[in-house]
């Protein structure tokens, strides 16, 4: 018994020592990587061409001149500019971001909110030399922007893929966070294929490596030392990193770059469809076994989707056979495409599963959306669904690109106002079913099902969804 008490505690220790070996092992050392990527990584800053408010100590305004440039950057913002008078002078606004070489003859990748409405670009390398950028061309939908550096043997980093990363895999991001170039960061991939509500088209990485301001543009590297995103969001309520970063793939990111570098803009594919997501109770209404797929709520009048036959109340499944599993990866997949190409997709129309092919379109420049059409009077009728609703005038139906559909014209109380809906929406499908008179509406309304998911389709301001409901009785 005194020999294995006195061995125990040997064991113990050992045993101890042996699992912070393998621990430290199972870590992994960065210092390789960061040596010979860091010199491709540059500093970005702009400087843009603003009014100066020379009146400020005249109005009342706090004179800003001796506050650090980030606060007095804030204030600044915060003041209401004053109008500037002719042969006022001019002060010069800097941003600080970060970028990467990806050519010895000097093209750059970075963020478009980086160099946006800049005057002067300066890139300044990791030997503190700098050099004036021209760009090339921005992307904003993708918020990607190419610069050009004269020069030539310049460093580079090795470009990789974003489709090869695994989520917990670990990633290090390189960048001038609040303006200390060369920051080294590191953590894991958190998901993939994150949808933004303000980007469509790119399907971002998701980590938790700490990004700061002055961290966009810059790499995001894999542990192989290739560049797999360009740092470019971070979701916050404090201004700072609280753990949720946001990158662009870098397959994206090459895909515009080529482009702009090619033709100085970018074009991408195209249906022409309205879609939403595909939830438990419309799922269960259109005769699928789960939530999946992209329920097309509106078709574009001559559009692809439209030219292809896609219909509205169509769930789309896969496209090219890549599976629609939520319906943001639709525009995903379509963005990726090139305008003319033809595409191959499975969808489920009146509960039956079949195969469509079409050509991809090109996408319109922002800002060209669907416009507003107001609604007059009609032929009025109630329903169980505590709704009254009118028929459409042939100049409805036009200025609103429809062949049917009735107005709401008033809301009473009952499954109606419980959904939401108002008056001036126009309902074109109920239950499966289209809408093309108020008396087909008053007759399918009158034999929905009871406590079963029941879809339908309503137009608002020329934007189109579907919403579902249950009727107790």
């Amino acid at each position: 018994m005194r020999k294995i008490k006195s061995v125990a505690p040997l064991l113990v220790a050992a045993l101890l020592w042996g699992q912070s070996l393998l621990a430290q092992a199972s870590l992994p050392d960065f210092t390789e990587l960061v040596e010979s990527a860091s010199p491709a990584v540059v500093n970005i800053s702009t400087r843009q061409k603003m009014p100066e408010r020379s009146m400020a100590g005249q109005s009342g305004l706090p004179d800003l001149e001796g506050l650090p440039p980030i606060f007095r950057e804030f204030l600044e913002r915060s003041i209401p500019q004053m109008p500037r008078s002719p042969g006022e002078r001019q002060r010069e606004a800097q941003s600080l971001g970060s970028g990467f070489i990806i050519s010895p003859d000097g093209y750059v990748l970075t963020n478009n909110h980086v160099v946006a409405d800049a005057d002067e670009i300066i890139v300044r390398l990791s030997d503190r030399s700098e050099l004036e950028a021209r760009l090339v061309g921005a992307d904003p939908r993708s918020d990607v922007a190419l610069l050009k550096v004269e020069g030539s043997g310049l460093p580079t980093v090795p470009l990789g893929k974003a489709d090869d990363l695994k989520v917990g895999e670990w990633v290090l991001a390189i960048g001038s966070p609040f303006g200390f170039d060369h920051s080294v960061t590191a953590g894991i991939v958190s998901a993939k294929g994150r949808s933004l509500p303000t980007e469509n088209y790119v399907p971002f990485i998701q980590t938790d490596v700490a990004i700061n301001p002055g961290n966009s543009g810059g790499p995001l590297f894999n542990l192989k030392g290739e560049v797999v995103g360009i740092n470019s969001q971070i979701f916050t309520r404090s201004g700072g990193f609280m753990g949720l970063s946001f990158a662009i793939p870098m397959e994206v990111a090459m895909q515009v770059a080529d482009q702009l570098k090619a033709e100085g803009r970018v074009t991408r594919g195209w249906l022409g469809v309205v879609i939403q997501e595909v939830n438990k109770d419309l799922a269960e209404s259109f005769g699928l076994n789960k939530p999946a797929g992209a329920l097309v709520a509106q078709v574009l009048e001559g559009g692809p989707a439209d030219k292809g036959g896609l219909q509205v109340g169509d769930v789309i499944l896969s496209l090219n056979g890549k599976p629609i599993v939520v319906s943001a990866d639709l525009p995903h997949l379509v963005g990726g495409l090139k305008p003319g190409e033809r595409a191959e997709m499975e969808v489920v129309r009146d509960g039956s599963r079949q195969k469509l092919a079409l050509t991809i379109g090109t996408l319109p420049e922002e800002g060209q959306e669907l416009a507003a059409a107001g609604i007059g009077g009609g032929e009025r009728s109630s329903n169980r669904l505590g709704v009254t609703v009118a028929e459409l005038t042939s100049e409805q139906k036009k200025s609103l690109d429809l062949r049917g559909g009735v107005v709401v014209k008033e809301v009473l109380n009952g499954p109606a106002a419980m959904i939401g809906l108002r008056p001036g929406d126009v309902i074109t499908h109920l239950n499966n079913q289209t809408i093309d008179s108020a008396e087909n509406f008053a007759r399918v309304a009158k034999a929905l099902p009871k406590n079963r998911s029941v879809s339908m389709r309503v137009l608002r301001q020329g934007r189109a969804s579907f919403i579902t409901f249950k009727l107790a009785n």
